[in-house]
């Protein structure tokens, strides 16, 4: 895998996107999501399963679809259903690993 040297433009999207997973519930939501699988979830399953309803899951919703960690399927105004975007998701994951141990001392590594 190569590894790519972050720039402060990808320090920005990353910030960003943990910014959004700032809140027990909105990971919460990501997390069931993630575990529905590519189809994701009716809204009002995915409220069931993470004990969020109404306007609250709509704001977490929003939040998370804008930083692009979930995709949203419409009907006019209502939200039909939710799932993770599996590529933002691992993305997010990659930054953090990107240069996991970059800095240590041969033979001293955490990995």
């Amino acid at each position: 895998m190569k590894k790519m040297i972050p720039t402060d433009q990808t320090f920005a999207v990353a910030a960003a996107k943990f910014a959004a997973l700032g809140s027990e519930q909105r990971l919460a939501v990501l997390n069931t999501l993630v575990r529905a699988g590519n189809d994701g979830l009716r809204i009002g399953t995915l409220g069931e399963r993470c004990g969020i309803t109404g306007s609250t899951l709509t704001h977490h919703l929003k939040i998370l679809t804008a930083a692009g960690l979930v995709r949203q399927n419409r009907d006019g105004r209502s939200i039909i259903c939710a799932a993770a975007d599996y590529s933002e998701v691992a993305s997010l994951s990659e930054f953090l690993l990107n240069e996991c141990c970059a800095d240590c001392v041969e033979g001293h590594d955490h990995g």
